[in-house]
């Protein structure tokens, strides 16, 4: 075992006392998320400053000592490709679609995302090509046009394309920032308990897959999570299997007079809510943080987005693969050639998530003092800053990475499911959750307890 200096830059973005930080002990492994940049020390130190996180948690609601917190990088790195390692009834599931990838245009390299049905659809109707077109199709159609040029055709028409390297990250980005908002807000009481976040309701409007992956690890951690989705558009079965352990997931339309009613039942009953679109996105609902605690004093309102809460891309859609594309990760992994690389893992998804449950987890535990309401903001782009400028390399060795001991096979709505065993850990912590995923949106919705 060694400790990490990352993981201490990690804790103290949270609010976390330092001296707490010297509890972690990672155990090294070789050959895991090989890269140029540092993704192995993202990865340890994120699910690192979660687990202290839970540990700091169930010690104040407990009155005892923060238990021991360990944390395996084999484990990690497991958890970080947990949807390559997936299997539902015995089959695999399909990472991304044949139109997602790098592309050559006239001018340079794109990237598309085209893995939902409707932003497959808006991509192909931007370049006016037929629905039937394929990869080789589209790559024809790319190759003469510029790659800025497609990004915007793209963008207008609610589609997802970036040029590589559009919109470099910064340094300097916060990785977390937070804020009380509202004071003297009523908080139920958290009594002694067995897991650290036992009893504490969240309000899940997430979609893949960091804010799942938060939801998710809150969920291990005892918590009641009620994923609430429009009807529309559908989620992918298999990111849900994947992200839907332990949660369970209910649909309303917030636009339909019934359907609203019940969710604010939902929202005055609820102790966290955490959110996934886009800057601005629910506002129109009247779900903007102020207004959520003004009807909610005390809550925890936690957000995440792809682009950062400020600049010109802020309010524009976006995964980890296109973070990784337009913000300088691709060419600083491209391939002698120059061709873009891309991390080994969904890093900035699974590091974000795990920093956005460590997050919610602090808040919890700061607000036993008070009231006050907090608010938190992280971004994808934060994260991808971190470990553009901020992380360092850290030699730490151990046996070679096996995945082997880290997969377990759950029943769920959708037949065995072998899933990644959650990497979060302290002495004491649950090796994995209650129950598998029920079917995307067919949950009631309501609370469980």
């Amino acid at each position: 075992m060694t400790h990490d200096t990352a993981t201490a830059e990690a804790w103290a973005a949270l609010g976390g006392p330092a001296e707490l930080a010297r509890r972690v002990a990672h155990a090294g492994a070789r050959d895991v998320l090989p890269a140029r940049l540092p993704v192995r020390e993202l990865a340890r130190a994120t699910v690192g400053a979660c687990s202290l996180a839970a540990a700091e948690l169930l010690a104040r609601r407990n009155g005892g000592p923060v238990p021991s917190v360990s944390v395996h990088e084999s484990a990690v790195a497991t958890a970080f490709v947990s949807e390559r390692h997936l299997r539902i009834d015995g089959r695999r599931p399909t990472a991304f679609a044949p139109l997602s990838g790098f592309w050559r245009t006239a001018d340079g390299w794109l990237r598309t995302h085209a893995n939902y049905p409707h932003h497959r659809a808006r991509l192909l109707a931007a370049l006016d090509l037929p629905e039937h077109t394929d990869a080789p199709g589209l790559a024809d159609a790319l190759a003469p046009t510029s790659a800025r040029t497609v990004q915007e055709r793209v963008y207008a028409a609610g589609g997802l394309a970036v040029a590589v390297d559009a919109m470099p990250v910064p340094a300097g980005l916060p990785l977390v920032e937070r804020r009380v908002l509202g004071t003297g807000g009523a908080v139920r009481a958290l009594p002694p308990a067995s897991v650290p976040a036992q009893g504490v309701r969240v309000l899940d409007l997430t979609r893949v897959i960091a804010g799942p992956v938060a939801t998710r690890t809150l969920a291990l951690l005892g918590a009641d999570v009620l994923r609430v989705d429009p009807p529309r558009p559908r989620e992918d079965d298999d990111a849900h299997a994947d992200t839907g352990l332990g949660k369970r997931s209910a649909r309303l339309d917030l636009n339909e007079p019934g359907d609203r009613t019940r969710f604010e039942e939902l929202l005055a009953a609820a102790d966290v809510v955490v959110t996934g679109y886009r800057p601005g996105a629910l506002d129109r609902h009247g779900l903007a943080p102020e207004e959520l605690l003004a009807r909610r004093p005390g809550l925890t309102v936690a957000q995440l987005c792809a682009w950062g809460w400020s600049g010109p891309w802020a309010a524009r859609r976006g995964f980890d693969s296109l973070v990784q594309a337009a913000g300088g990760i691709a060419s600083a992994e491209a391939s002698e050639d120059g061709t873009p690389g891309a991390l080994p893992a969904q890093a900035l998804d699974h590091g974000t998530g795990y920093l956005l449950a460590a997050a919610v987890l602090r808040t919890l535990t700061e607000r036993r003092s008070s009231g006050d309401g907090r608010h938190l903001r992280l971004s994808l782009a934060g994260t991808a800053s971190w470990l553009l400028h901020g992380l360092r390399p850290a030699p730490l060795d151990g046996p070679a990475h096996d995945p082997g001991p880290w997969l377990a096979t759950l029943p769920s709505a959708y037949g065995p499911l072998r899933h990644a065993l959650p990497p979060v850990h302290y002495a004491g912590a649950p090796r994995t959750w209650e129950r598998g995923p029920g079917r995307w949106g067919e949950d009631a919705p309501a609370w469980a307890r």
